[in-house]
């Protein structure tokens, strides 16, 4: 199942996971689905790491009804039948895969209650050929490009009320269906802005730029396609430019798709696209620009405090970042190019230096930090977005060290992730479809998954020596970085354990919780550990309680958290969950913190624990890499490299500017600045 709207609830920890906010999922099993087809996707390796032939299974033909309002496309008389990649390929024996579509399939009609194609897949895969043509030459991709683009603006409405939106679903057949079952929102899908329209802006940027000397007449129907979905955004979201709304307590721009800062993320990744290849065409300049600052303006926090750093995808909800979609970096590197104003890659800048290299140490890409990190589960799409991010952002900057980055986050499609197994093969395309918190993977390979995962293998293939180190560095030796602690996992409380519902509207409780009222107590156990560790309780404010409470550690104070429900605003909860920053950090072997709650009612979630200096070790055939990650106040001491073995060791800033360099024979100290990194590599 695919969620595609924000309201869901969320389900965690089954192989059928349902996920909230309007993007991607593991594919869930379907033991029970009925064949669209069934073949393997085997195909010989060219020593390229991209292999498009998985993709390749995926596609399919349909030829629409004849004469639908409101629906044509490119030399549509002349070529009826459109090409369109299926939703999903469940696992079979042998290596073979089946194609299905979305929700239940009626024998009868043939029909699926979703469909069996959907635009987002579309519009995501024409980017996949479209970038390996750029970067290969081949027909092939040419071709499929050019077929992908004439589907996806099929499914885009050119006239009436909703002119420039998109239809969601295509069943087998090619009869568009507009009102899925079970419901999607909007609905009927074109009925308003949504993801699929951020992402039919992507995939038509890009085509753009990729056919605009190769074929002009083509990229003529395409500039007047993108055209039409650029009066969508600027009636549906950019008539607000300029408009700010609150969303408990955040000051939050109200002109961005769906209120969603990674909607508009795939939208600015196509329009800068299109600037770059256009860049006399203002009107694009004027919705990339406008959008971009939406999208910076979704950054908060720093080293110090949630959410590090980090730019949040959704202005409803202040408590939640999600790894899937979030190119919101790449898109503000992207734009900061090819409008070029520096200043809008500055919010990118603080996401890749502060929180990847948090992501990166506490585990990596989980599907969502809501805001402790709830749902752990990890999926290409998300794996992808940071890399994708990373890329952009080095390639704006020039810093080896965010490219760096992106090389150890990459590695996990070859190993470096919680199972150790391959979510990719280079000898067949296939990327499965997700890796479960307790290290299952999920054996399908559906086309978000195979897209995502060709996307990276696209931009590794263009750096050679960084493919050649994510592709060798594929376990994960160490890794000390953010921790969970449960609220309910007291070692001694006079408070009550709580089961509140997990799902708040904007949040997610990550199991149960502890109330505690004035004068009643907690202490937690938080681990020994030889670095001091900043320790964020994670609260619930809301509008009819009140707190005051007192932290400290070995009888050290270590702050006071005094919490009340900010203003409600535009967040679809009254109240929030979000943690606080205490003003001290915990020393190390002082693994006990106490809390003793001085007036109110203080209802806790979890603490989240972190090292001052956190670290991630990844080795293989290529050797090893270290990354070392601070987050004190101050330039610290860090121990870098390993005894008996040399090694480089290049010290960033929190800009990724170059600090120190040292060559390393054994491990040895060096100074990090707060924000900054350390990148270790070995032979």
């Amino acid at each position: 199942m695919r969620s595609r709207t924000r309201t869901a609830p969320l389900l965690i920890g089954g192989l059928a996971l349902a996920t909230v906010l309007g993007g991607g999922i593991a594919a869930p099993d379907r033991a029970d689905a009925a064949a669209s087809a069934t073949a393997p996707a085997v195909a010989a390796p060219d020593g390229r790491l991209t292999n498009l032939a998985h993709l390749d299974f995926l596609l399919d033909q349909a030829t629409p009804p004849a004469e639908v309002d409101g629906h044509t496309t490119y030399r549509l008389a002349e070529e009826p039948t459109l090409t369109l990649p299926w939703t999903y390929a469940d696992a079979r024996g042998g290596g073979t895969f089946e194609r299905v579509g979305g929700g239940p399939l009626d024998p009868e009609t043939g029909y699926w209650g979703q469909g069996a194609f959907n635009a987002d897949d579309i519009a995501r895969a024409a980017v996949v050929y479209l970038r390996d043509w750029k970067a290969t030459g081949a027909s092939s991709s040419r071709d499929s490009a050019y077929e992908l683009l004439r589907a996806i603006t099929y499914l885009q409405t050119t006239d009436g009320e909703n002119a420039g939106n998109v239809v969601l679903w295509m069943q087998p057949d090619g009869t568009l269906n507009p009102s899925a079952e079970p419901v999607e929102l909007p609905d009927p899908s074109d009925s308003g802005e949504s993801y699929w329209l951020a992402r039919t802006i992507w995939a038509l940027g890009e085509g753009y730029a990729a056919f605009q000397d190769a074929d002009p007449a083509f990229a003529a129907f395409l500039e007047e396609r993108l055209a039409l979905s650029l009066g969508a955004v600027e009636r549906q979201s950019l008539s607000r430019y300029g408009e700010y709304v609150e969303s408990d307590g955040m000051r939050v721009p109200a002109w961005l798709i769906v209120d969603g800062a990674d909607a508009s993320a795939e939208a600015v990744l196509g329009l800068a696209a299109r600037v770059a290849a256009k860049p006399d065409d203002e009107r694009s300049a004027v919705a990339l620009r406008r959008l971009a600052e939406g999208i910076a303006a979704m950054s908060a926090g720093d080293e110090r405090s949630w959410p590090y750093g980090a730019i949040l995808p959704w202005a409803q909800s202040r408590s939640m970042w999600h790894a899937w979609g979030s190119q919101m970096p790449a898109a503000l590197a992207a734009a900061s190019v090819a409008l070029g104003d520096e200043q809008l890659a500055a919010p990118a800048v603080r996401d890749a230096a502060l929180f990847s290299t948090t992501v990166l140490t506490a585990g990596g890409p989980d599907n969502g930090w809501f805001p402790t990190p709830a749902d752990r589960v990890q999926i290409a799409y998300g794996a992808d977005a940071r890399v994708q991010s990373l890329l952009a952002v080095a390639d704006a900057t020039g810093s080896a060290g965010f490219e760096a980055l992106a090389g150890m986050q990459a590695a996990w499609f070859f190993g470096a992730n919680r199972s150790g197994a391959r979510m990719y093969d280079p000898a067949t395309g296939v990327t499965y479809d997700g890796l479960q918190p307790d290290g299952t993977v999920n054996g399908n390979s559906g086309a978000e998954s195979t897209i995502h995962g060709l996307l990276t293998m696209i931009a590794l293939d263009q750096r050679p020596d960084l493919a050649e180190r994510a592709a060798s560095v594929t376990t994960v030796a160490d890794r000390d970085g953010l921790e969970l602690v449960e609220a309910e996992s007291a070692t001694e409380t006079t408070g009550t354990v709580i089961a509140p519902e997990a799902w708040t509207g904007e949040s997610l409780w990550s199991g149960g919780g502890l109330a505690l009222t004035a004068g009643e107590s907690a202490v937690f156990d938080i681990g020994q550990d030889d670095t001091r560790r900043w320790v964020e309780p994670v609260v619930w404010s809301s509008p009819d309680r009140s707190s005051a409470s007192e932290w400290t550690s070995a009888r050290v104070r270590l702050g006071t958290v005094e919490e009340s429900a900010p203003p409600q605003g535009i967040s679809p909860t009254p109240g929030v969950l979000l943690p606080r920053s205490l003003e001290k950090a915990v020393l190390p072997d002082r693994p006990e913190v106490t809390v003793a709650v001085t007036a109110g009612e203080l209802q806790l979630d979890a603490l989240l624990v972190r090292p001052w200096v956190s670290r991630l070790v990844l080795v293989g055939d290529g050797g090893s890499t270290e990354l070392v990650h601070s987050s004190g106040p101050t330039t610290k001491p860090a121990r870098v490299g390993w005894t008996g073995a040399p090694s480089t060791a290049v010290v960033y800033d929190s800009s990724g500017d170059v600090v120190n360099e040292y060559r390393l024979r054994g491990s040895r100290t060096v100074p990090v600045p707060s924000g900054g990194f350390a990148i270790v590599t070995g032979d």
